[in-house]
C-alpha cells in the first residue's frame, strides 16, 4: 500500500482525481492518478472482434531493446547486481498497455472536473463496504488483534485500509504488472511530467529485482499503475515496508491476509503513525478557517496557534493524547457548490496521507473506519 497531486491503487485510483486536494504530486504505497475518461465514441463491429496483441512496452520492430530501454536494463542490472541479460529478456517479454496509458492520461484540455468531497466520501462509506468491513474484521479478529497491539495501529483503520482499496481483496487489479509499468516507464502518456517517468523506472526496478529474487511472480497482476495484493503496495512500498504476517518465509500480499494486515501497520507505523493518537481532534475552529489550511502533508500548527486564531476544544472533550502534537487543517472542498468542510488533523491524519497522497483519501479512511467500529460495537 501508485498520483493526484496527494495521491497510490486500484479501488481508489478512478476516484482520486476528484479527491484531490493541493499537495505534492509524489506517490506513496502505491500511485494514484487522474480518473479514466469516458469515451467520446463507441465503436461498432460485425462479428466478432479478434483480439490484438499488445505491441512490445520496450523494444523496436527489430526485436532489439530500445536505447533508452538498453540503457536502463544495464544500469539497474549494475546497480542490484542482476544478470544484464535476464534483466533485457524480462523487459524484452513487457507489452504496451494501450489501456494503461489511457487511464493514467492527464484529462483533455478544458475538461474541468470538479473536486467534491460529498461524491468521493459516499463512494467508500457506503452500506456494502461497511457490512464487508464487519465481515472481514469478524474472521480475522484475533490476526487484527495482534497487529494492532504490535504496531499500534487500531484494527478499524487497517480493516478500512483495505476495503478502500479492493474491497477487502474482491478487486486487485488485473493489468500483468511488468506491462503496466513498462508502459509508464518508456512511454507516460504526459511529456510534461518527467518526475512521473522516473518513478515508475523506479517501480519497474524494484519490481524487475523483487521477480528476479523469486519474491514476486514475473505474472504477476495489479492495477493499472503497478499497485499489488490487497493493500495496493507498489513494489517500492512491498520492497521496503511489506511484513510475513504469518511466518511461512515468504511475503504474499494477493493471498496472505496475514501478510496483508501487518503490512499496511507497518507501512503506517514507519510512516509516523503513533499509537493512541486520534486521526482528528475534536476541535471547533473559527467560523472562517480558510487561512489555516495549509494544503501541505505536514502539519504546521500547534494547539497553542490554533487557540490564538479563535480554535477551542469541543464541547465535552479535552485535549488528552493530542494537545502537544503537531496539527494541521484539513480543507475537504465541494467546489460546484463553493463550499468546504475543515476539520483538525492530528499525525496520523498525516501518516494516512502517505499511503495514499490525497485528503479526501485520509479522511474517507477514517470515516469508514469509524463507520465499521460503530457497527462492530453495537
Amino acid at each position: 500500500m501508485f498520483i493526484c497531486r496527494r495521491f497510490l491503487q486500484i479501488g481508489t485510483l478512478s476516484l482520486i482525481l476528484a479527491g484531490c486536494a493541493s499537495s505534492p504530486t509524489t506517490g506513496s504505497a502505491h500511485a494514484p492518478t487522474p480518473s479514466p475518461s469516458p469515451s467520446d465514441t463507441i465503436p461498432i463491429r460485425i462479428g466478432p472482434a479478434k483480439p490484438q496483441p499488445e505491441p512490445p512496452a520496450a523494444t523496436l520492430p527489430s526485436g532489439e531493446l530500445r536505447p533508452a530501454a538498453r540503457a536502463y536494463a544495464d544500469q539497474i542490472a549494475a546497480e542490484r547486481g542482476l544478470s544484464p541479460d535476464i534483466v533485457r529478456a524480462t523487459l524484452a517479454d513487457a507489452r504496451y498497455n494501450a489501456t494503461v496509458a489511457r487511464l493514467i492520461a492527464p484529462s483533455p484540455p478544458g475538461r474541468k472536473v470538479w473536486r467534491s468531497w460529498l461524491t468521493y466520501r459516499a463512494r467508500f462509506v457506503e452500506p456494502k463496504r461497511i457490512n464487508w468491513g464487519v465481515q472481514f474484521w469478524q474472521e480475522n479478529q484475533a490476526l487484527l488483534d495482534q497487529a494492532a497491539q504490535r504496531y499500534g495501529v487500531p484494527a478499524s483503520i487497517i480493516v478500512s485500509i483495505i476495503g478502500v482499496e479492493t474491497l477487502y481483496g474482491r478487486n486487485m487489479g488485473n493489468f500483468r504488472v511488468l506491462d503496466a509499468l513498462a508502459t509508464l516507464a518508456f512511454d507516460y502518456p504526459d511529456p510534461s511530467r518527467p518526475e512521473r517517468v522516473e518513478m515508475f523506472r523506479g517501480q519497474l526496478a524494484d519490481f524487475i529485482t523483487l521477480a528476479l529474487h523469486g519474491k514476486l511472480p514475473l505474472e504477476a497482476s495489479g492495477s493499472y499503475a503497478g499497485a499489488i495484493g490487497m493493500p495496493q503496495f507498489m513494489p517500492g512500498s512491498i520492497m521496503r515496508y511489506a511484513v510475513d504476517g504469518d511466518h511461512d518465509g515468504h511475503i504474499d500480499l494477493t493471498n496472505s491476509v496475514a501478510d496483508s494486515v501487518m503490512s499496511v501497520g507497518n507501512f503506517l507505523v514507519e510512516h509516523g503513525w503513533l499509537r493512541g493518537l486520534p486521526v482528528f481532534a475534536p476541535v471547533v475552529l473559527p467560523p472562517d478557517p480558510s487561512a489555516l489550511a495549509s494544503g501541505g502533508l505536514q502539519p504546521t500548527h500547534t494547539w497553542a496557534s490554533l487557540q490564538a486564531a479563535g480554535a477551542r476544544l469541543a464541547p465535552g472533550t479535552d485535549g488528552a493524547g493530542w494537545i502537544d502534537r503537531p496539527l494541521g487543517v484539513v480543507d475537504l472542498q465541494e467546489e460546484a457548490r463553493g463550499t468546504v468542510q475543515y476539520r483538525t488533523a492530528t499525525p496520523n491524519f498525516f501518516a494516512l496521507t502517505q499511503y495514499n497522497r490525497s485528503y479526501f483519501y485520509a479522511t474517507a479512511v477514517a470515516d469508514l473506519a469509524a463507520a465499521v467500529q460503530a457497527r462492530m460495537n453495537q
